[in-house]
């Protein structure tokens, strides 16, 4: 599944992994579980850490540097909606095939990669 960026943010348009900012205290699973019930709707179990990198951004008032995980996890409950007024405005899944056309932000290229690269099958990201 992906995520497509709402028009008011910077990279709007493009395509990302369902995710944000984990809050003050919060462990990153928890983070994970709250921002994919935010922007889709769906509860989701995570079943495994696939992925840590460490990037550095400019932003508008200086840097910021952000430690992004992406998880595995499976659907426990739910029905896909969209985000309103938040950083998404369409959520989506995609086979290989479509997932191809799509401008993606660098992290959702990891996740993509590692989904369509994964041992298990899948068909659909």
């Amino acid at each position: 599944m992906l995520c497509r960026l709402s028009p008011h943010i910077s990279s709007r348009g493009e395509w990302t992994l369902p995710g944000g900012g984990i809050e003050f205290g919060e462990h990153p699973e928890d983070a994970a579980v709250r921002e994919v019930r935010e922007e889709t709707g769906l509860q989701v179990r995570l079943t495994e850490l696939a992925h840590v990198d460490s990037i550095v951004f400019t932003i508008s008032d200086g840097r910021m540097h952000a430690i992004r995980f992406i998880y595995r996890a499976q659907i426990v409950s739910g029905e896909l909606t969209h985000e309103a007024d938040g950083s998404t405005d369409r959520c989506e899944w995609f086979t290989a095939n479509q997932v191809r056309n799509l401008p993606l932000v660098t992290l959702a290229k990891a996740g993509v990669q590692l989904a369509f690269r994964s041992s298990r099958p899948r068909s659909r990201v």
